[in-house]
């Protein structure tokens, strides 16, 4: 199969050849037909197997063969996604496709001054990538209008649910019109968007190239288990000793990010840091150094677990594991990408066995455990079994309790007892009182 079998015209064919494509990948043989048939499309495949240009291909076709020239403040082609970075990335995918195409694309998302948005939407973009938040902020404000929109994709919309964006997609399908082609690329569908599917998509083709909420088979992942906290002084016995090179690493919070940054620095070692809390350039300048391999390690919340796009990452470590099994995949899918393979660790300590109980139930699959002999821990992670099971361990028996008796087996003996026992009665009868004052009993 080549990208010239699936009818693409000659600049797409020539931007793909310059940008060396071969060959297409599964999700783009089996999409690119109908997105340019115009029908629905609702696709699910791994990340890293070219869903963007999936969409992308076929969507600046249409918009090069098809429809008036766009209008000021409007567009024809809205692509919804859940962070600023994704946004970047899309947008850029956009630039590189449609080099040789005479359309106009943007990105729009919040962390930013607005003025500079609103000038750019003045004349017109045939293809808009935006968060929900600030393209509503702008629909607000008059800056933008979709009366000439065409297409709508929504990439990662499990996403976008997750981060809480359900009322402003709300919102904004209101605004859309009616009569439009809607595309959904994800790598996971949870029951739930598959819902808001049936309700947004006419007739949709539903095309699934991978396992549901599968992991990469490039990936070789496994996991060490290791006390809360040792996670640290575990990552840094790992990285040195294994002699690491360059490290994705995702923590489950804002503030764990900056101490591990600070922890790593701390040791000699160069790293950076993405989280919500830091402005866009902050984190923009921290992903392109990455990427340029000034920085060794990048530490990261779920903010990065979708649309980095880093060529050859070798691995990604989880310093703790996601709250949302489905995030499981879409931060080890930043390796392995493309074909190439990749390694995905994750430090388990016994807090998150649960967690990883959902983990392995929904990759179907346990995942081997490496020990590390000096980091072995204080507090055993329980084993997990096919299916996401536990395996718990059975109770201890509790010791015969001891009710009165001498003094060898009275009072004394009860508060000194492993399993308690229930108290001497004499050594714990009080008087029942009302009002505070004491009420004697009738003999």
């Amino acid at each position: 199969m080549t990208f010239a079998s699936l009818k693409l015209i000659e600049p797409l064919l020539r931007t793909l050849d310059g940008l060396d494509y071969k060959n297409p990948t599964p999700v783009q043989v089996q999409a690119i037909p109908p997105i340019l048939q115009g029908r629905d499309l609702m696709a699910a495949a791994q990340t890293g197997t070219g869903k963007t240009a999936g969409f992308a291909l076929p969507l600046l076709q249409r918009l090069m063969m098809e429809g008036p020239s766009v209008a000021s403040n409007c567009i024809r082609a809205l692509v919804l996604v859940p962070t600023r970075e994704l946004a970047e990335q899309v947008q850029q995918s956009f630039q590189a496709y449609g080099q040789h195409l005479p359309l106009r694309s943007y990105a729009v998302y919040g962390g930013v001054s607005i003025n500079p948005q609103m000038m750019k939407l003045r004349k017109g973009l045939d293809v808009l990538v935006a968060t929900p938040g600030r393209l509503l902020d702008l629909y607000r404000q008059n800056a933008v209008k979709f009366n000439q929109l065409q297409v709508l994709v929504l990439d990662e919309a499990d996403r976008m649910l997750d981060l809480g964006f359900a009322r402003e997609l709300d919102d904004l399908f209101s605004a859309l019109p009616k009569k439009r082609q809607t595309l959904l690329f994800s790598a996971t569908f949870s029951d739930a968007i598959r819902r808001l599917a049936g309700e947004m998509l006419r007739d949709p083709l539903s095309i699934e190239v991978s396992p549901r909420n599968a992991a990469a088979k490039s990936v070789k992942q496994w996991l060490v288990t290791v006390d809360k906290k040792r996670k640290a002084e575990l990552f840094l016995h790992l990285y040195k000793t294994k002699r690491w090179q360059q490290v994705l690493v995702f923590v489950k919070t804002r503030k764990g990010v900056d101490e591990l940054e600070g922890e790593l620095q701390r040791n000699g070692i160069s790293a950076d840091a993405i989280h919500g809390d830091k402005p866009q350039p902050t984190r923009l300048r921290a992903l392109q150094r990455f990427k340029q391999g000034e920085v060794k390690v990048l530490v990261a919340t779920d903010v990065a677990a979708r649309g980095l796009d880093i060529d050859d990452m070798p691995l990604v470590v989880n310093f703790d594991l996601p709250i949302v099994a489905e995030d499981y995949v879409h931060r080890i899918g930043r390796t392995g990408r493309a074909g190439a393979t990749g390694q995905a660790v994750s430090l388990v300590c016994a807090d998150e066995v649960q967690l990883l109980a959902a983990i392995e139930s929904m990759i179907q699959q346990v995942l081997p455990r490496v020990d590390e002999p000096d980091f072995i821990p204080d507090h055993r992670v329980p084993q997990t079994v096919a299916g996401g099971a536990v395996i718990k361990k059975p109770k201890k028996a509790k010791k015969p309790k001891v009710v009165g008796g001498n003094k060898a087996g009275g009072l004394g003996r009860w508060l000194e007892s492993d399993e308690p026992a229930e108290p001497p009665i004499k050594a714990i009868r009080k008087v029942p009182s009302f009002g505070g004052k004491p009420v004697k009993r009738s003999k």
